[in-house]
């Protein structure tokens, strides 16, 4: 694993798994939350690159295949932090766990500068999307998306 610019900030209940030939940049925070008494996850293949200002938040599993690419401000959201319910947030309370879902990223697949990917969200091998992008549901292999929401643009 090569860091540059320091160390990430790595926040709450999460365990991190990781492959060879992996860049991180330290100016990312990779956060975790407890589901059902357990750490969320956070796996990172082979030769896959992590830019600055990334923000992983594993409220379930995430799963970062070979050889992905995620460029600068990616935020890989799998909890949102906070309740749905106004009183619940307004007191303080934690999100819910039916808020939080794994986020699946397969091989090749890169993010472009300022993409957010919502929990419960696959992206199929190869996918490219496009800077800017919210990703709300599963992308297929080997397609073009962008928008905001994410459509399919075109195949590679």
């Amino acid at each position: 694993m090569y860091l540059y610019s320091g160390m990430p900030l790595v926040l709450g209940h999460i365990t991190i798994e990781m492959g060879d030939n992996c860049r991180v940049s330290g100016i990312s925070t990779l956060s975790g939350r407890s589901m059902n008494g357990k750490a969320s996850r956070l796996v990172i293949g082979h030769n896959v690159d992590i830019s600055w200002q990334n923000n992983i938040a594993a409220g379930g599993n995430i799963i970062i295949e070979d050889n992905v690419r995620l460029s600068g401000r990616v935020f890989l959201a799998g909890y949102p932090g906070h309740p749905i319910d106004a009183k619940e947030r307004a007191e303080g309370a934690a999100d819910h766990e039916s808020q939080a879902g794994d986020i699946i990223l397969k091989r090749d697949v890169w993010l472009a500068t300022g993409v957010s990917v919502m929990a419960g969200v696959t992206i199929g091998e190869g996918t490219i999307v496009a800077a800017g992008s919210i990703v709300t549901h599963d992308l297929p292999a080997g397609v073009l998306a962008g928008g905001v929401p994410a459509k399919v643009i075109k195949a590679l």
